[in-house]
């Protein structure tokens, strides 16, 4: 298998965790309140802790080997500020839609970037792709959830409109493999701008999900989905 089927073919997986994550969570049931509760902020924490390893494992130790300080601290300020214009946006429209575009706001340039760094031969497009699908899925499942309560769509369409995000994935891949690889500085840029993003939406809309009152075990969630990340990166690097 060529390069650019093995990025086509990892993007496509890592999106299909969306839908996976939908319908997990469509048919998730617990009888318990709380249990659910409990069950639902540790999704949430998981999601959490996978997303600041792909960016304290990948998106950053990648994305600055590149860039001289000026482009770092410009790339994180002006990812910092899109993605909180981004959902203040969202946010003043009311938008049914606002979780899954605020998802697929890190999916993509991260598809980007695995496209990239499997063109210029960088060992961290399988991690990247690995952690990618790790993230997409507990997001699926809290998109689900919340475009369950915000729009009308139910069920198996609410899945169905997940399923439409995948062909992203290999679309912002193929960009990466076939457009960006000749420019490193700006896939770098790109990283470090979702690296940004991520960490704005984590501890933005993530974190305080994840906290319940009174309960302290959704915590380990994230530090479960971070220790995922460090296991990878070192089984990369053996």
């Amino acid at each position: 298998m060529n390069e650019l089927a093995q990025v086509l073919l990892l993007t496509t997986m890592a999106g299909s965790a969306i839908p996976i994550g939908g319908l997990f969570a469509m048919t998730e049931k617990i009888s318990l309140e709380w249990l659910e509760t409990e069950f639902r902020h540790s999704v949430i924490a998981f999601g959490g802790g996978v997303l600041i390893s792909a960016v304290a494992l990948v998106l950053v130790p990648d994305g600055i080997k590149e860039l001289s300080l000026t482009w770092i601290i410009a790339a994180f300020v002006l990812g910092g500020l899109a993605f909180w214009g981004l959902e203040t946006l969202l946010d003043r429209s009311k938008s049914s839609m606002a979780q899954l575009v605020a998802m697929l706001s890190d999916f993509v340039p991260e598809a980007i970037a695995l496209g990239a760094a499997f063109a210029t031969g960088e060992k961290a497009g399988m991690l990247l792709a690995f952690l990618i699908g790790l993230q997409n899925l507990p997001e699926g499942f809290n998109a689900f959830r919340e475009l369950e309560v915000s729009s009308k769509l139910r069920g198996w369409k609410l899945v169905a409109c997940l399923a439409a995000c995948v062909p992203l994935g290999p679309i912002a891949g193929w960009i990466g493999y076939q457009h960006l690889a000749s420019y490193p500085r700006v896939v770098d840029f790109i990283m470090l701008f979702a690296a940004s993003g991520i960490l704005y939406l984590t501890f933005q809309d993530l974190a305080p999900q994840a906290r319940a009152e009174n309960q302290r075990a959704p915590a380990i969630g994230a530090v479960l989905g971070f220790l995922l990340g460090l296991i990878g990166h070192v089984l990369l690097a053996s």
